[in-house]
């Protein structure tokens, strides 16, 4: 974080990453910033609770919170699917209370930014690498259809 620093990046309002403690701690000292728990590594650690004929109930249901409008919204979806959790997957449903705050600190820290963070905290690199591709190859005014 203090090479990123030292090189000039200023205002970073939000950096999502694994939930590594030492690299928590950076982000808030060095950059001043909001830290949000990545949702693709939350995935990953909800899914190793989930058998495999629940992966896909499990992956809906945490999806229905990321797709509200405001944090009170994803808030209570969250509840609402932990609760639900709770009898049939115990330990996803601790995991979920333990990380509501990290996984949602997108929408709860600063609602000014809160629409800009969806997109970025939905990729992963294949998505990017897809995005890349198709920008390449989109249709240029310069370049004959």
């Amino acid at each position: 974080m203090r090479s990123l620093a030292r090189r000039g990046l200023r205002g970073a309002k939000l950096v999502i990453s694994d939930a590594h403690e030492g690299l928590k701690a950076a982000i808030v000292k060095v950059l001043g910033a909001t830290w949000q728990r990545c949702r693709v590594h939350f995935m990953r650690n909800a899914l190793a609770y989930a058998g495999k004929t629940q992966r896909r109930i499990v992956s809906a249901w945490v999806g229905t919170a990321f797709a509200q409008d405001d944090a009170a919204a994803a808030r209570k979806q969250w509840r609402e699917v932990a609760d639900q959790a709770r009898p049939r997957v115990p330990k996803l449903a601790v995991l979920m209370d333990d990380a509501e705050t990290d996984v949602l600190a997108y929408m709860a820290s600063r609602p000014s930014i809160a629409p800009s963070c969806t997109a970025p905290t939905r990729s992963n690199d294949s998505m990017a690498r897809s995005s890349d591709a198709a920008r390449s190859s989109a249709y240029s005014p310069t370049k004959p259809p």
